[in-house]
């Protein structure tokens, strides 16, 4: 028996819609980036991209818990002395909510060219709407979804 190794031409991508509507952040993020992976897939690979597309919507009715809404800062420097600014969660979801769910969700995937490419199939929309009708996506529900 030999062992398999999968090909690009053996990769088959799909593409998912998932709402976000009162979704828990850090339980969302990870079980989305298991789907971005492909490590669902008996075929899945380390070293390859066989995961699928997600397209995320109603982002900013995300969910934490706890006090992390006032608690949980953000950072970013701008490379000079005194560059260092940072921002609350509460203040990016009102102002940037589809950074929260990127964040949390480049945070869950390797940190080399692989990670920056499954990245790219993470399509995140504020409100009920997107714009991947032609691509047929159907709705995933997650095992730790809200009604479940």
């Amino acid at each position: 028996m030999k062992t398999f190794s999968l090909r690009p031409k053996d990769i088959d991508r799909k593409w998912y819609v998932v709402d976000a509507d009162g979704q828990i952040l850090g339980r969302f993020a990870s079980q989305i980036a298991n789907r971005l992976r492909g490590k669902y897939k008996p075929e899945f690979s380390p070293h390859m991209d066989n995961g699928d597309f997600i397209v995320v919507v109603n982002c900013e009715k995300i969910r934490v818990t706890g006090k992390k809404l006032l608690e949980k800062e953000y950072y970013r420097h701008s490379g000079w002395v005194g560059g260092l600014k940072e921002i609350s969660l509460g203040e990016m979801l009102a102002r940037h909510p589809k950074r929260v769910i990127m964040h949390a969700v480049k945070g869950m995937l390797p940190r080399n060219k692989l990670g920056r490419a499954i990245l790219k199939k993470l399509k995140i929309y504020v409100g009920p709407n997107h714009p991947h009708a032609a691509q047929k996506p159907q709705p995933l529900v997650l095992p730790y979804h809200k009604g479940a």
